[in-house]
């Protein structure tokens, strides 16, 4: 991610004076940096999945109560469902960010108010690459012990947590927390 660059710059003078500059001053030793864009319009992290799901029903043109009883009575949104309902102690405070999103949301410009992140998962794989014409690292592949092998990224056998991964590694592998295609 890039760095945050604030909005503007108060600038205080040696007379006690000041002014608003959107250029950080080099003369003067105090320029004080005022909000970041993204404090002004926070944006909400969503997997693409998320952002599909969300996407349907701005389509549809619900409002944010019938919105939330789609996500909540059907089987329609499954990830908008885990994100707003999934994990009770967090439930309340990503309902508002909810809430405060559709209100804010503009489908003609999306990045404004939405971030795709990529899925994350938990990955074995080599600690170090294997020393061939393009240096590459093995991941654990297969569904159970009766086919476990070391392939390309392609077929890694990818797990939710840390904790799982880990019970899969030994002294030459590591678990790793990667973005899944």
């Amino acid at each position: 991610m890039s760095e945050l660059k604030p909005v503007a710059y108060k600038t205080i003078y040696e007379d006690g004076s000041w002014a608003l500059e959107y250029e950080k001053s080099t003369i003067y030793d105090e320029s004080i940096p005022l909000y970041k864009k993204e404090q002004l319009q926070p944006r909400v992290d969503m997997t693409k999945t998320e952002f599909d799901e969300f996407n349907t029903l701005v389509l549809k043109e619900y409002d944010l109560y019938s919105a939330i009883n789609a996500i909540a009575d059907t089987n329609l949104f499954p990830a908008l469902y885990e994100r707003l309902f999934g994990d009770l102690d967090k439930s309340k405070e990503r309902q508002n960010k909810f809430a405060v999103l559709w209100a804010s949301y503009n489908p003609l410009e999306p990045e404004e108010t939405i971030e795709i992140v990529p899925d994350m998962k938990w990955f074995v794989r080599s600690k170090e690459p294997e020393e061939y014409e393009d240096e590459y690292y093995l991941f654990l592949s297969g569904s159970n012990l009766d086919d476990l092998d070391y392939l390309a990224f392609d077929y890694a056998r990818a797990f939710d947590t840390k904790e799982e991964a880990e019970k899969w590694t030994n002294p030459l592998t590591e678990a790793v927390q990667l973005p899944v295609k």
